[in-house]
């Protein structure tokens, strides 16, 4: 794998990934030598300070393991299963893909205390409806299938699940004016769009602010970003193109995207002013 800006960089198609067999794998060791220690998910869970349902999530293979796990199961498991686990855990690092390393990601949004998103090119994953979601993927090339349409919005419905189950996560959107003038799926889509994004900015931990379409001074020129901060307080880039992918770790190319991010809040519209205007393009539909 080709390392660039400190991160990792890996083929892709940018949506929602299948499941890799190594992360499968992966989640039947784990799910195996939980069972040969007698212990239920449940059980195992906050012994490794992790939820029950991301424990789950692990074993079915639909997230890739953090790295605090092997060593925190070590102290549950034995250091013989523990062994067992990193030998499993060396061929998801090997592997070349989005599926690895976008399912990374997804494991690091959803321990993190702190999420940040811009986007440029589409409204955030964790922030589109459903009729959203079918507009994107029903206007995917090459063209899905309908059972591929439908794992699509499943696994992306499930992973926005983390908005209600983290309330102590501070999140953050920029979101260019373009991406609601452009109508994705039709006015009806874009009625249901407005409408949830007016919803899910009356959270508490939520905070959704609309880069104007005439901005003079924008920070955004390098294209969209995603930050987020671990519970160990670092702070890790991701961000997306054409076919590729990169998880961003230096902390020299994270410092910057925080710096840009930082700018971009200031620039952006304020909450109220926000609520105004989707308000505002609401009335107008």
């Amino acid at each position: 794998m080709a390392m660039d800006h400190g991160g990792v960089r890996a083929g892709a198609n940018c949506g929602e990934p299948e499941l890799s067999d190594s992360l499968k794998t992966f989640g039947a060791v784990l799910k195996a030598l939980r069972d040969e220690a007698r212990l239920t998910q449940e059980q195992f869970a906050p012994r490794v300070q992790y939820s029950a349902a991301y424990i789950a999530k692990i074993e079915q293979g639909k997230r890739f393991p953090p790295r605090d796990l092997l060593d925190r199961s070590e102290e549950v498991l034995g250091a013989t299963a523990a062994r067992v686990l990193a030998a499993a855990a060396g061929s998801l690092t090997r592997k070349v893909g989005l599926a690895s390393w976008f399912l990374q990601w997804a494991a690091i949004e959803e321990d993190a205390i702190s999420l940040y998103a811009y986007e440029c090119r589409a409204i955030p994953g964790l922030l589109q409806p459903e009729a959203y979601i079918r507009a994107i993927f029903e206007r995917r090339l090459p063209p899905l299938s309908g059972e591929q349409i439908e794992h699509q919005v499943t696994a992306r419905l499930e992973r926005q699940q983390l908005l209600a189950e983290r309330p102590n996560t501070a999140f953050s959107f920029v979101i260019e004016q373009a991406l609601l003038e452009r109508r994705m799926g039709g006015p009806e889509v874009t009625r249901q769009l407005l409408d949830h994004l007016l919803d899910q900015g009356g959270r508490r931990n939520i905070e959704i602010q609309v880069m104007p379409l005439c901005q003079y001074d924008h920070a955004g020129i390098d294209g969209l970003m995603y930050l987020a901060e671990t519970q160990q307080h670092e702070w890790v880039g991701y961000s997306e193109g054409q076919q590729s992918s990169i998880l961003i770790t230096a902390p020299k190319d994270v410092s910057a995207m925080l710096q840009r991010y930082g700018k971009l809040r200031s620039q952006a519209l304020g909450r109220e002013a926000t609520v105004s205007l989707l308000e505002q393009m609401r009335g107008a539909l």
